[in-house]
Order: structure tokens, then C-alpha cells, then sequence
């Protein structure tokens, strides 16, 4: 399809809920081949193909991928998955075709997805994660937002994760980075193994060793021990421990992509400690803050904005 056409289909998809539905179907159906590497024209490697087609004439298995699409969505309810073709590779016997793909969650869900070496990557919400169909020497992903990696182990190919301000670099180990654009801060939180954190284009960088936080603000790195309660967001509990209002504040509008307005700055100087259901939303959270200290909550839905007072 052009470009014009693409767009014309995803605008009809956003009025039209069965297209976007059978949408949805055929780019899980057409990520999983993607995945795949064969030899163009080898026959022998179109066998796969012929008979998955066979099966589907036979058993209708393009409904059940729908339904197993389905089971995914009760997780993260939406997550759009787009595909672009953006490098081709030759070599004497194969001609493989690398597909940059784009896994985004949108505000108030998560997502999980397995990348092409068998990691397996947890995006929170209002993420973005661009990785390739395929891994070449080095197996390279870009992050916008927060993700926890389970990188799988493999001393040839340094997996690296690339954000706005820095990267980072590990071989196999599980490691969690915090980088949305309008956040305060940047981090880095190691569970097992070891990375190194360095800015684009220096040769060395700092080393983390499991359990330690590496957070970058206001110009300045400081090492942290890690509160492995910050790593519940992956089963959907958002915690806060000791935190202002003004913190928490700048997370859910992060999570749940929300503008919150706050006419009173004193209240923002109120700590808390709590746990917090994902699916609870932004208004529920301030609801239960709001017996703690008292302050008032309007919620323009028009505008999307929370005005606290």
C-alpha cells in the first residue's frame, strides 16, 4: 500500500471497529512471520508457509490467531503494532528483508512482547519500542518510556538499549530503564547481572551491579540502592513510598497521558506511601490520596484535565 492508502486505512480502522479489529488479527498474524528468516526463493523454506496456509483453509486458524490476539488484549487491551520496511541485506545465498516494527502501549495498560533472540521485554504504559524483525551483529532496540528487559544470554551479540539521553549495554541479565521525554529524571534499576550505562558516543560508561539504581537529573548521575517495589508496575501496582504529591503527580500523567492542574501548591507537599491498582486509574488514585489529606477534584472530560484544590 502508498502511504496515502495507509493512512486512509488506519483513519477508516479508528471509525470502524471490525476493521480495526480484523487489523489488529492480521498484524499479529503478519509480526509472527516476520520473525521468521528463510532464503527467498527456496522451496524447500516456503514449505512452512504452504502448509500454514493449508491449515488455515482447513480450520479457519486466522480466527483462532484473532482469538489468542484477544487473550493478549485482556492484558494490555490495546497495543498497536506497526510495521516498516527500512533495511534489506544481501548476501550470496539469501536475501533478508529486516523490518523495523513499533510496539506501543497505550496510557493506563501494559504489554509484554518477545523480541527475535528469545528476550522478553515489559513496556509500561505511554511506552514505545522500536526493535528490528532481525538481529544482526548487535541486537539494538530504541525506548521511549519505561520498559523491564529479560535479556537472554549471548557473549556475540551485546544487547543495547538505546533512549534520548544515554545507553545501555548487557550481555544477559534483567535491568529496568525509566525514560520518558517529560520526565524529571532518567534511570536505570539492575535486578541480576551487569550493564553499563554511557552517553552516545563515549567509549566507557558506569558499570551497575545487582540491586543498585543509576539516576540521572538535573546534569548530575547519583547511584541508588534499588526498591524492587518500583518494579511492580510490571504486574500492574504502581508504589509510592515517601513521595510528595508533585511526584506523583508528574508519574500519572505519564501513565495515563492526563493533564493535572493543581491551584493550591501547598498540597504538593504532602507525602505518601501506598500501592496503586494500574486499572484503578488517575481519578481513583487522587480519590484515596484525597482521604488522606483533604483537597477537592474536578475532572474536565472535554479537556482531559484534572484540576486538584
Amino acid at each position: 500500500m502508498s502511504e496515502d492508502e495507509r493512512i486512509r486505512l488506519l483513519r477508516e480502522s479508528e471509525a470502524n471497529s471490525a476493521l480495526r479489529e480484523e487489523l489488529l488479527a492480521v498484524q499479529n498474524v503478519r509480526g509472527a512471520f516476520s520473525l521468521s528468516v528463510y532464503n527467498v526463493g527456496n522451496a524447500e523454506s516456503e514449505k512452512p508457509y504452504r502448509h500454514f496456509m493449508q491449515l488455515h483453509r482447513r480450520t479457519k486458524l486466522f480466527r483462532m490467531a484473532g482469538r489468542v490476539a484477544g487473550y493478549a488484549a485482556a492484558v494490555t487491551l490495546l497495543v498497536f503494532v506497526t510495521w516498516k520496511t527500512t533495511v534489506s541485506t544481501i548476501s550470496k545465498s539469501t536475501e533478508q528483508a529486516v523490518v523495523r516494527q513499533e510496539l506501543y502501549t497505550p496510557a493506563g495498560q501494559r504489554a509484554r512482547i518477545t523480541l527475535p533472540d528469545g528476550s522478553t521485554v515489559w513496556l509500561n504504559a505511554g511506552s514505545t519500542l522500536h526493535y528490528p524483525s532481525v538481529f544482526a551483529d548487535e541486537r539494538r532496540v530504541s525506548l521511549m518510556g519505561e520498559a523491564f528487559f529479560d535479556v537472554v544470554h549471548d557473549a556475540s551479540k551485546p544487547f543495547v538499549v538505546a533512549t534520548d539521553l544515554f545507553e545501555i549495554t548487557a550481555l544477559g541479565t534483567q535491568f529496568n530503564v525509566y525514560s520518558y521525554p517529560d520526565a524529571e529524571y532518567v534511570s536505570t534499576s539492575l535486578v541480576d547481572g551487569s550493564v553499563e550505562v554511557r552517553s552516545p558516543g563515549k567509549p566507557s560508561g558506569m558499570i551497575l551491579k545487582p540491586n543498585q539504581q543509576l539516576v540521572y537529573a538535573n546534569g548530575q548521575f547519583r547511584m541508588e540502592d534499588l526498591d524492587k517495589d518500583q518494579l511492580l508496575w510490571k504486574e500492574g501496582i504502581y508504589t509510592f513510598k515517601g513521595q510528595n504529591l508533585e511526584n506523583i503527580i508528574s508519574k500519572l500523567e505519564l501513565y495515563y497521558d492526563v493533564e493535572i492542574v493543581v491551584t493550591n501548591p501547598q498540597i504538593l507537599r504532602y507525602q505518601y506511601t501506598g500501592k496503586f491498582r494500574q486499572r484503578d486509574g488517575a481519578m481513583e488514585i487522587l480519590r484515596i490520596i484525597q482521604k488522606i489529606h483533604r483537597f477537592k477534584i474536578y475532572k474536565d472530560e472535554e479537556l482531559n484535565r484534572i484540576t486538584l484544590n
